[in-house]
C-alpha cells in the first residue's frame, strides 16, 4: 500500500484542495487532543452529522456532543440490576460517530490509506461500500466529504432507516437479496461491478487490512484508556465482540499486547452459528455477516465464540425501550442515568452486550473484573423495527417486561459457546478457504500467511507509515 502513484495522488490533492479536506491521522483520531487547532474552531460550529469536512476529525470515541469538541472516552456501563453478575460490563458507545455508527472508522481506515497514495481517484471513481448496513453508510459519508460518489450494497433486508439515510446523502444504493446472513450475494454483486463498471474500486471491509487496522490502533487504546478510567485495583478480564467483518474484535489484538491475560470472544447469531458450528442460517442480529470467515479476522487471537440468540435480542430491544421494560428495570434498582442511556444500544449492541455477560458467567468472573465490549450504534436506528414488533406482537406489557429480564437477561447461560483449543482456531483459520481461495480469488499460499502472527505484527505495524503519508498529504494539500 506505500507504493505511490504521482499522477493520481496529485488529482486527490488537487480535489482535497478545492473542498478544503484534510485528512486526520491514525493518532489524531486515537488521541484527538492533537487535532489542530484550526480544526477544532470550526468543529464548534458543526453539527455531528453534518456532511463537513472537519467531521472526519470526529472520526473518534472522544466526541463530547455537549461542547462539540473532544472529552474522555464514550462509554456505557450495564450494572448488575441488568446483568446479574458481579463482574462489570462496559460497552464503548458508537452512536457518537458521524453517521451514528462506529463503522465509519473502519471505512476511513479502508479508504485513507488508498486515497494518500494514489491508489484511489476521487475525481475519476467510484468507492464501493459492501456491508450489511453501518460500513456502507461510514463509506458514503466519507466519500460524500470528498465529493465522489459512494455506490452503496447491503441486503435488501435491513433497516428502511439506512436506505433512508444513503438516498438522503447522495449515494447509489444497491439492494442485494437476503439479511446480514446473506455475504456471499454482496460478494457476487462486487465481482459484476469488477467485470462491468471499471470506474468503480472496491472497498471490501471483510478482506481490506485498513479495517482490523483502525480497530487497533484507535479502538484498542480506547478501550484501555476508558478502563484506566474506572480506577485502580481491576483487571481487564474480557473483550466481547461479534466478527462481522472481524474489524472490531481486532482491538482485542491490541489489548492483549497490554494485558496478556484477556479473553476475547467472538460473538454471534445462534440462528447462524459460522464459528460455532460451522453452521449456517438466517437471523435478525442487524449488521453482522455470517457464513463465512473474513479475511481478516485473526482467529489465532480468538479464545472463544459466543453465540446469542436473535430472539432474545429483539426481547431486549422492547424491554430497554419500552415504557413497560423501564419501569421493572427501575423497580429493581436501575438508576435513571442508566436507564435513559439504554436508548444508546441498538440490536447488536444489545448482542454484544449478552456475549459479554455469557463470557463472564462462564470464566466465573467477580465484581474485579471488567469486560468490555462493543455498542455499535444505538436504538435510533431500529424504531422501524420497534414498530414492526409491536404491530406483530401487540404492545409491550409489564408482565412482558419481567419475563424478559429474568429469562433473556438474569437467565443467560453457559449454553451455545465453546473455549477454543489451537486446533479449533486452526480449524476456523482453515474455513477461509472456502470463501476467499475457491470463491473470491485468493491463493493457498496467501491464506497459509495468514496463519503467521508475525505477519498480523507487521500488518498492524504500517499505521505509523500511513500517518506520514497522511501529514506529506496535508501539506501539500495546504500549499506547504
Amino acid at each position: 500500500m506505500t507504493q505511490v502513484n504521482e499522477k493520481i495522488l496529485k488529482k486527490a490533492v488537487d480535489l482535497c484542495r478545492k473542498r478544503g479536506v484534510l485528512i486526520p491521522t491514525f493518532a489524531q483520531m486515537r488521541d484527538p487532543s492533537t487535532v489542530p487547532a484550526a480544526v477544532k474552531t470550526k468543529l464548534k460550529k458543526a453539527d455531528l452529522w453534518d456532511v463537513v469536512p472537519e467531521n472526519l476529525f470526529r472520526i473518534t470515541w472522544h466526541n463530547d456532543v455537549e461542547s462539540g469538541l473532544y472529552g474522555a472516552v464514550n462509554t456505557l456501563e450495564i450494572p448488575k440490576s441488568i446483568t446479574g453478575i458481579e463482574a462489570r460490563v462496559v460497552g464503548l458507545i458508537g452512536k457518537y460517530f458521524p453517521t451514528g455508527a462506529h463503522k465509519v472508522g473502519a471505512a476511513f481506515g479502508c479508504l485513507a490509506p488508498r486515497l494518500v497514495t494514489g491508489q484511489f481517484d476521487p475525481v475519476a471513481q467510484k468507492a464501493v461500500w459492501p456491508s450489511t448496513g453501518n460500513y456502507c453508510r461510514g463509506g458514503a459519508f466519507d466519500s460524500a466529504l470528498l465529493g465522489c460518489t459512494a455506490v452503496a450494497i447491503l441486503p435488501e433486508g435491513m433497516s428502511k432507516e439506512r436506505f433512508e439515510w444513503l438516498k438522503s446523502i447522495g449515494a447509489e444504493v444497491i439492494a442485494t437479496p437476503g439479511t446480514e446472513s446473506n455475504v456471499k450475494e454482496i460478494y457476487d454483486k462486487c465481482w459484476e461491478i469488477k467485470k462491468t463498471r471499471k470506474d468503480c474500486v472496491i472497498f471490501n471491509q471483510f478482506e481490506e487490512f485498513g479495517n482490523p487496522c483502525w480497530h487497533y490502533h484507535v479502538t484498542g487504546p480506547a478501550v484501555e484508556e476508558a478502563f484506566a478510567a474506572l480506577g485502580k485495583g481491576l483487571r481487564l478480564a474480557g473483550y466481547v465482540s461479534a466478527t462481522g467483518s472481524a474489524g472490531t474484535i481486532a482491538a482485542g489484538d491490541y489489548l492483549r499486547t497490554r494485558h496478556p491475560l484477556l479473553k476475547v470472544g467472538a460473538s454471534e447469531a445462534l440462528q447462524c452459528p459460522t464459528l460455532l458450528q460451522n453452521g449456517w442460517g438466517e437471523h435478525r442480529i442487524e449488521g453482522i455477516g455470517d457464513k463465512h470467515v473474513p479475511w481478516v479476522h485473526n482467529v489465532r487471537n480468538t479464545d472463544m465464540v459466543l453465540a446469542v440468540d436473535d430472539e432474545a435480542c429483539m426481547r431486549v430491544l422492547r424491554l430497554f425501550n419500552e415504557p413497560a421494560g423501564r419501569k421493572a428495570l427501575a423497580a429493581e434498582g436501575t438508576d435513571k442515568r442508566t436507564l435513559d442511556a439504554l436508548g444508546l444500544m441498538g440490536i447488536s449492541s444489545i448482542g454484544n452486550m449478552l456475549a459479554a455477560v455469557k463470557l463472564a458467567k462462564y470464566y466465573e468472573l467477580g465484581p474485579k473484573d471488567v469486560v468490555f465490549t462493543i455498542f455499535t450504534d444505538s436504538a435510533d436506528m431500529y424504531r422501524s423495527r420497534l414498530k414492526e414488533l409491536e404491530a406483530e406482537r401487540g404492545e409491550y406489557a409489564q408482565k412482558d417486561a419481567w419475563t424478559d429480564l429474568e429469562r433473556r437477561l438474569r437467565g443467560i447461560g453457559k449454553d451455545d459457546l465453546r473455549e477454543l483449543s489451537h486446533l479449533d482456531r486452526k480449524a476456523l483459520h482453515n474455513l477461509k478457504y472456502f470463501t476467499w481461495v475457491e470463491q473470491q480469488g485468493r491463493s493457498s499460499e496467501e491464506l497459509r500467511k495468514l496463519w503467521d502472527p508475525g505477519f498480523w505484527e507487521e500488518t498492524f505495524a504500517q499505521v505509523p507509515a500511513w500517518d506520514r503519508l497522511i501529514e506529506d498529504f496535508n501539506r501539500r494539500v495546504q500549499g506547504a
